[in-house]
C-alpha cells in the first residue's frame, strides 16, 4: 500500500495490502459484523487497507467512527480509491469497536483487536466476532481473548 499525506488531516491510499480481517458471511442478526486486528494504533497506516477491504464487500464506505483515546493520531478524512471517507473520533465509543457507514447507510460494526494481542487469541477473537451466532459484545470477546493469551503465556515461557 502507498500512503500520501496531502495535509495534516487527509491521507490518500492506494494499492491495498491484506488487512487482518474476518467478516461474517451474513450480516443479519449478528452483534458484530466481524473482527479486525490492526498491526499498530496508527490510523494512517492501518485504516486504508481496512477500508479498501470493506468497500470490496459492502460498497463505498463514507464514514468511520473510532475511539479517540485508542489511536495514536486523529485524521479527519482518508481518500481511499475514488472515495473520501470521513473519520469521527468519539470518547464514548468503546475502544474495541469500529463503526463504518456505507454509501447506502448500512452500518458495519467491527471488533478491534489490540495490535499486541497474541496471534492465537487475536484469531479466535476475530472468528468469534464474525460468527453470526455470536451474542457477545466486543469488550467481552476481548476479555476472553486476553484470558486465553494469559493461559498460554506460562507454556510459552518453558
Amino acid at each position: 500500500m502507498s500512503v500520501t499525506r496531502q495535509d495534516a488531516t487527509t491521507i490518500t491510499a492506494s494499492t491495498p495490502a491484506a488487512p487482518r480481517l474476518v467478516l461474517a458471511t451474513t450480516g443479519k442478526g449478528a452483534v458484530l459484523d466481524g473482527g479486525w486486528w490492526p498491526r499498530s494504533w496508527d490510523p494512517a497506516a492501518e485504516l486504508p487497507d481496512l477500508l479498501l477491504a470493506l468497500a470490496e464487500r459492502h460498497g463505498r464506505i463514507r464514514h468511520v467512527m473510532l475511539n479517540i483515546r485508542a489511536w495514536d493520531s486523529r485524521l479527519r478524512r482518508l481518500t481511499v480509491g475514488p472515495d473520501v471517507v470521513r473519520l469521527g473520533w468519539f470518547d464514548t465509543l468503546d475502544p474495541a469497536v469500529l463503526v463504518a457507514t456505507t454509501g447506502k447507510d448500512a452500518q458495519v460494526d467491527l471488533l478491534v483487536v489490540p495490535p499486541a494481542t497474541p496471534p492465537a487469541a487475536a484469531e479466535w477473537a476475530m472468528a468469534t466476532a464474525a460468527d453470526p451466532a455470536n451474542l457477545r459484545r466486543a469488550p467481552e470477546i476481548l476479555a476472553a481473548a486476553r484470558a486465553m493469551g494469559d493461559r498460554r503465556r506460562p507454556e510459552q515461557d518453558r
